[in-house]
């Protein structure tokens, strides 16, 4: 799961200890190709590995406004 909806994984990049995993997925209902940053992933439910339930992604960010008009 990613906060575009369901999608499968094809690779992970890992740059190392410093930076979070990113995973390459590809939407299922759209097919487009994104790169999702280790907290941006769930994984399925799944009752034989006892998770029933996962967590749901944050609420987006209001867009940044400008601090003036230009």
């Amino acid at each position: 799961m990613t906060p575009k909806g369901e999608a499968l994984a094809h690779f992970v990049i890992d740059y190392g200890p410093e930076f979070d995993l990113l995973w390459v997925c590809f939407q299922d209902e759209t097919g487009e190709c994104w790169t999702w940053s280790n907290p941006d992933v769930r994984g399925p439910k799944n009752t034989t590995m006892h998770r029933p339930n996962i967590s749901p992604f944050p609420a987006a960010a209001a867009p940044a406004k400008p601090m003036r008009q230009v």
